[in-house]
């Protein structure tokens, strides 16, 4: 169950990064060739207000490891991660999409398998 837990702590350590790796170097989070505008970097600052608050509050409830918390905020975490994977393929940025997709189905599975537990 330790595994489980730090896996996801992991994957929103890695969503919380990515979103400061795009204020700091707006190239990498764009598909290639993309330059940035001022409608990518507001994309990339709403990002950024969803992903921190949520990679921080689900880090701290996994470190309390209230279950009660943990199912529900995982469920949120996974549908957020499915939301920017369309986001991605609507960029047809498909590194993104495809790592987004990886990450939701990790929270969501661990979600549906720990109350089970």
């Amino acid at each position: 169950m330790l595994a489980v837990l730090l896996l996801n702590a992991a994957i929103a350590v890695v969503s919380g990064a990515s979103c400061l790796v795009g204020l700091v170097r707006p190239r990498l989070a764009l598909p290639a060739g993309e330059l940035p505008s001022a409608g990518s970097m507001f994309f990339l600052g709403a990002y950024a207000a969803r992903a921190l608050p949520l990679s921080l509050v689900t880090l701290t409830v996994l470190a309390v490891g209230s279950t009660a918390a943990i199912v529900p905020l995982l469920v949120v975490s996974g549908a957020a991660q499915l939301w920017d994977a369309a986001l991605g393929a609507r960029q047809r940025n498909w590194p993104m999409a495809v790592t987004c997709v990886g990450l939701a189905a990790v929270h969501l599975a661990t979600a549906a398998w720990l109350p089970f537990h």
